[in-house]
Formats: structure tokens, sequence, C-alpha cells
């Protein structure tokens, strides 16, 4: 079996919705994730794909120990995070579970401390979880500079003298100070501009490569999580409908959902074919899910089964599962 990073079981985040304003009763629970599996190998990219409101970011939150497990367990080396979160604080296991799990957020301006010079923000980490000398920590924050493609002496400068991209750069070397092995990227290049979007990938990609990182890739721009990731999640509703290696995932999508994804996204050359597949409609509420498969009010393959029977993932081509009674 290959060696395993980060496994999540059955994980569950549920929300209570509460009615009155003081300790009110508890009217219903919103199934942010409702029972998802998947594992991260070291070196590995998954990507993670969906409409607002499927569950991605929630499950980043919960990875990252921001939220508390309600149900199933996460896994990183073996050992269980959620027990990390709850009953650890003294012993400095979460501690050390952070320093090997950080993250890079969407916008690199509103993420970088405007008031923090460049050598503070990307060495705070490296002073809370090391015991480096002052000196230690400079020459660490200059070492991750130069692996992002930045001069070590512009960590005198301060967020505002950089652009967009050399931002986030920024934000990828803070997060690399540590000497991470997994690092959640959430919707890394969304906010760049599009001549911006390739350089920083093409930068994630050669840190995978020298420094064996793993990434869990969440976005919309599906070119995007196709061309960085390995394998990719696809979630609705707070479930996993389908998950697969990247090319299969992208040369045959099995899920309706999926499906539809892809033909609503750009076609990479203007004289490509694509599947003429809308779906109508939004995302219901996760606090009252349809009965059965959640997609089944959306579907243009709805079936009689389709609202009465939950379908289970199933393993519909070699390494290829899907959540559909189509299959």
């Amino acid at each position: 079996m290959a060696e395993v990073l980060l496994e999540v079981r059955d994980l569950k985040k549920y929300f209570p919705v509460t009615s009155g304003l003081l300790l009110g009763r508890v009217r219903g629970w919103v199934k942010a994730v409702d029972g998802i599996n998947f594992t991260i190998a070291p070196g590995e990219t998954l990507g993670i794909v969906g409409e607002s409101g499927c569950g991605k970011t929630t499950t980043a939150k919960l990875i990252l120990a921001q939220e508390a497990v309600t149900g199933g367990s996460i896994e990183f080396r073996g050992r269980d995070v959620a027990s990390l979160r709850v009953a650890s604080l003294r012993k400095g296991d979460l501690m050390d579970y952070r320093k090997s799990v950080q993250i890079v957020f969407q916008d690199p301006f509103s993420s970088l401390s405007p008031r923090m010079r460049v050598g503070d923000i990307i060495g705070e980490p490296v002073e809370v979880h090391t015991n480096l000398s002052k000196q230690g920590v400079r020459n660490r924050v200059g070492e991750v500079m130069e692996l992002v493609g930045l001069p070590p002496d512009d960590a005198r400068l301060f967020p505002h003298e950089f652009s967009g991209g050399q931002r986030q750069r920024i934000a990828i070397a803070r997060a690399l100070s540590t000497e991470a092995q997994l690092i959640v990227l959430d919707e890394p290049v969304s906010a760049l501009d599009v001549s911006i979007r390739a350089h920083i990938l093409s930068l994630l990609e050669e840190l995978q490569r020298t420094l064996g990182v793993s990434y869990l890739f969440i976005g919309h721009d599906l070119a995007a999580v196709a061309h960085i990731s390995h394998r990719i999640v696809v979630m609705y509703l707070g479930k996993i409908v389908e998950i697969a290696e990247s090319l299969e995932l992208c040369s045959n999508p099995l899920h309706p959902y999926t499906r539809a994804l892809f033909a609503a996204a750009l076609p990479s050359h203007p004289d490509d074919e694509r599947e003429d597949l809308v779906i109508s409609g939004e995302v219901p509420s996760a606090l009252d899910p349809p009965s059965g498969c959640h997609f089944h009010p959306r579907c243009p393959f709805v079936m009689a089964e389709c609202s009465r029977d939950e379908p289970q993932l199933v393993e519909a081509a070699p390494e290829h599962w899907v959540s559909c009674h189509l299959y």
C-alpha cells in the first residue's frame, strides 16, 4: 500500500441552527461536510472543486484544525487531528501539527499584515515553531525567499511595495518557512491576473518537485485545478460525487454534475468541442438537503430511484469513483 500523509475517513461537520436570541432551541443542522473520504500521499496534489457552498472551505478548516469535527476522523501520519485539537494543547502536539500543515489564502493582500515588513511576516512562524536564533531566522527567511524567486534583500520592504504575484510568492514563502509537509491552497491564483497565474502554478509545481511537499488545492478554476492536481475530488452539498486521477476525470467525467461543470468552463481552444449540458437552479440548502441523491432536483438524467435512494461511491473505472445511480 502506498504511503499516506493525510487520511480523511467519514468526515462530518454539522453546524447547529437555533431559534431564539440566547441559548435557543436547536431546530436543525447545516450539514456542511457529510461523510467524505480521501487520502493525500507525500508529494501529491489533491484538487477539490465544486460550486460555492459545497463544503470545500469547511473541509480545509477541519484539516487545519480550525473547526471541531462532528464525526469521522482526520489522520496525519497516523495521528488523529481531532484529538490534537481537543486534548493535547499543553503537550505541544497541536503546535507540531500546525508547523507541518500550513495554508496559502486566496487574497495575498489581505492575508499579509500591511504594518509588518516581509522579513517579519515570513520569519514569525519560524520564531513560533523553532528554537533558531535571530540570525538563524533571518537565514531561513532568505532561503525561502530565494526558493520562491524573490531577492532576500526585499525582506526589509512592506507588502504594498510588491505586485499581486509577488505578494502571493511571499505568502507561499511564509507557508514553506516551517518546512511544512502539507500546504492547503485556498484559491491561490483566483485573485491574480491571468498572466501571473501560470507563473504561480509553475512555482508550486517546482517547489513540490524540489521539496516533496503535498498540496490540497481548492479552486473554482477547473483549468488550474486540472493542471496542477494529480487527483481531483468533486464535491456537491457536503458530499463527494466523483474522484479520479486528473487526466481521467478531465477526459471522462461521469457524474452529471461533473459533466456540467466542465461544460460550463471555457474550452482550452476555441475549436474544441464540449458537451452541451446545462443544469438549472441553485445549490439546495444544506439545512434541508434533498432526499436520495442531493443532485437529483437539478439533474437532467434524473430517475425514480434518485429521489429515494442515496447512491454510494462505486468504482466505475479503474481508480475512478462516482456516486450516481447511472453507474
